[in-house]
């Protein structure tokens, strides 16, 4: 068995990781939607192996993707030239950027705004995204909301996430995450094992990886907008528009840069 403690990340590896989500539509229609409503420029923040970027493309709209690893992001170069496009594409932590354009919509998808583990990085965050928004753009994400059957959750305990076949190998690939939380500074560590596992239920592969997340609640999502200069917002509670009066539900926020 191929043991590896490398990557230190679970996004260190993009062929792997597309293996793992391949069959994940989680609110691509969401924000291909969201894109081809923005008439205007697409910037995909986080946008990783290009699993909302690229249905965009396909949409039929241009869509410039950021991303703070590099091998996500080469993994995307070559799955975009295979289909004959060419997005512009920029490494940079999403706290802490600047790009040459200004967009209409700006999206960080799939959770990713929760890699913001500080008040600080939160409201940076915020704050370069609306300085790169067109006047009346928008930036959406959405986030899971910490309801008591996330955050209570048994401390240091191994679930088992998802299996996958990988198309690359034929194997089956498990996923566990072993989770704890820090209540206090609302912060989820997880520990991250990917088993690869032959036909003839060998394991040929494990590789772990840990990662941190910050939760934030619905009325602090609010202060950290308002600290960031955004004149108007609405957190909704699912991606139908539902309101978010339920712990259960998720968190999707869209906020506007109306010129006040």
């Amino acid at each position: 068995m191929n043991t590896s403690t490398e990557p230190t990340s679970p996004f260190d590896d993009g062929e792997l990781y597309d293996a793992i989500f391949a069959n994940l539509d989680y609110a691509i229609d969401f924000y291909v939607k969201e894109a081809r409503q923005s008439d205007g420029p697409v910037l995909d923040i986080a946008c990783g192996t290009g699993r909302i970027l690229l249905p965009c493309w396909i949409a039929g709209v241009p869509t410039d993707g950021l991303d703070y690893s590099s091998a996500m992001l080469d993994r995307l170069r070559q799955k975009a030239k295979d289909l004959h496009f060419e997005p512009k594409l920029y490494q940079a932590d999403m706290a802490n950027f600047s790009l040459p354009d200004k967009y209409a919509l700006i999206m960080i998808t799939f959770n990713a705004f929760g890699h913001n583990l500080t008040q600080e990085a939160q409201i940076s965050c915020l704050q370069c995204c609306k300085r790169h928004l067109l006047p009346g753009g928008k930036l959406v994400f959405d986030a899971f909301f910490p309801g008591l059957h996330i955050i209570g959750a048994a401390q240091h305990t191994r679930e088992h996430e998802h299996t996958t076949p990988n198309p690359a190998t034929g194997e089956t690939l498990n996923i566990y995450d072993t989770r704890s939380f820090d209540r206090v500074k609302q912060i989820q560590h997880s520990i991250n094992e990917i088993e690869s596992v032959d036909a003839n239920g060998k394991i040929t592969l494990l590789q772990r990886s840990e990662f941190d997340m910050r939760w934030v609640y619905k009325e602090e999502m609010a202060l950290l907008l308002r600290a960031a200069g955004f004149p108007r917002w609405e957190i909704q509670g699912n991606f139908e528009g539902k309101e978010l009066n339920d712990e259960k539900d998720g968190m999707v926020v869209h906020a506007w840069n109306d010129v006040v």
